[in-house]
């Protein structure tokens, strides 16, 4: 990913692939993500949440309080604080593996960041999510493993999927029929692009 990083924790599992914050970099405990963050040593920088999942408001200096009734999630609450810092490029952890509408709610903000110019990643166990708005996301050579397109929206035009297993040339896709689904990684370098509209795309690779 591109620039400094935002990493934000949620409540739900976590899973530790890739959570490498560095130097510049963000990292936001988005409610009960800040008891996962508490217990592995991991320096925060803020703290955000109603804090209904943990129970009491944590001991940090720099606390977001927010009410248990509102529109956010606490998720979607930490990316835009992200963004109010600058923040363009953004990992989640801890938002997957409880309530399957919070993974469908964590999803949608990946496409809410895609809309407005951002990167953003949801962990999961052994999958990864993004989505391409009006773009590409290329990869490199080397990798194996299962990736699935979707479209998010009514319609996705002018799809192109390279390097894997079953390619697509300006194909359309649209949002009640899994084309997408069930791709494979050749180890050839590749790109998932979109010329309009917006695509989920989620991957277990090697």
């Amino acid at each position: 990913m591109e620039g400094p990083i935002c990493y934000i924790v949620g409540a739900g599992t976590f899973y530790e692939e890739g959570f490498a914050p560095e130097l510049g970099d963000f990292v936001i405990a988005a409610d009960g993500g800040y008891q996962i963050l508490l217990e592995r040593g991991v320096t925060m920088d803020l703290v955000v949440g109603d804090f209904d999942s943990i129970g009491f408001r944590p001991d940090h200096p720099n606390v977001v309080d927010l009410p248990v009734e509102k529109d956010d999630t606490d998720m979607m609450a930490a990316i835009r604080l992200g963004r109010e810092r600058g923040f363009r490029s953004f990992c989640l952890y801890g938002g997957t593996g409880g309530r399957a509408d919070h993974t469908l709610a964590n999803l949608q903000s990946l496409v809410w960041l895609s809309r407005r110019g951002c990167q953003g990643v949801l962990i999961g166990d052994g999958w990864t999510a993004r989505a391409v708005t009006n773009g590409m996301w290329s990869f490199g050579p080397g990798h194996r493993g299962l990736l699935s397109v979707f479209c998010m929206g009514d319609r996705a035009e002018g799809v192109w999927l390279r390097g894997l297993k079953y390619p697509l040339e300006g194909a359309a896709l649209t949002c009640d029929f899994p084309l997408g689904v069930s791709n494979e990684f050749t180890g050839a370098a590749g790109s998932v692009s979109v010329e309009r509209g917006t695509l989920l795309v989620v991957y277990y690779w090697k």
